[in-house]
């Protein structure tokens, strides 16, 4: 059975794989990772603050959107899931956040407006294609200088973390998460023209090894 709404595109992945998870997702991710301490990592690691412009990509039910406004930053998410988006606007109701509905290769946003590009356990629902897609458009989005800063599965640190990714691949999809196992986002961000990429961090998670990964877009 597919977990599809009508006129969705066909390979669409909801959070937790179905939609009907959509709104168990912000409590399953506090219990089992702690989603804010690893979203105010990533925040840190962006230097986001007063003045930076940034786009937070699969932004979902908005945690990571709102942490960066209230740091004093200028957020813009975007999310294909109309019920996740509902979510973070309740969220966001009194910070200075926009949310787009719509796929990340697909939108329309201005070129150059951005300081940085955010985005936190996305890409894994994204198939190959629409990662490098997606990848060439923020790199797009981003003013020369910027830069790009993701947060998702990495290449698995041990025989343990490989057999807990199983627990993800088997919910989202095989085809959309090997890429990030096999570590492979990097030379995606490089192929996207994506300058000094680096994993900076890596974290031991109950579902696999989280990778914070970052990449300039040159000046």
């Amino acid at each position: 059975m597919s977990n599809e709404r009508p006129g969705e595109r066909p390979g669409y992945i909801p959070a937790l794989g179905f939609h009907s998870l959509t709104r168990v997702f912000d409590p399953l991710l506090k219990w089992t990772m702690r989603d804010e301490r690893f979203k105010t990592r990533l925040l840190d690691q962006a230097g986001i603050g007063p003045g930076i412009r940034a786009l937070d990509l699969g932004c979902g039910t908005g945690t990571l959107a709102v942490l960066a406004a209230q740091r004093g930053a200028e957020i813009t998410g975007v999310d294909a899931d109309a019920t996740a988006l509902g979510l973070a606007r309740e969220k966001a109701a009194a910070l200075p956040v926009t949310f787009v509905e719509g796929l990340t290769t697909e939108v329309e946003l201005p070129p150059g407006s951005f300081d940085r590009v955010l985005s936190s356990l996305f890409f894994h629902h994204l198939l190959p294609d629409a990662k490098a897609a997606t990848l060439a458009r923020a790199h797009e989005w981003l003013r020369p200088g910027g830069s790009i800063h993701i947060a998702d599965w990495g290449r698995a640190a041990n025989p343990l973390m490989r057999g807990l990714y199983y627990s993800v691949q088997l919910l989202d999809g095989f085809s959309t998460t090997e890429d990030n196992v096999r570590g492979l986002l990097p030379a995606m961000l490089r192929q996207a023209g994506f300058e000094e990429v680096e994993e900076t961090r890596t974290e031991a998670t109950v579902f696999g090894t989280l990778s914070f990964y970052r990449g300039l877009r040159p000046a």
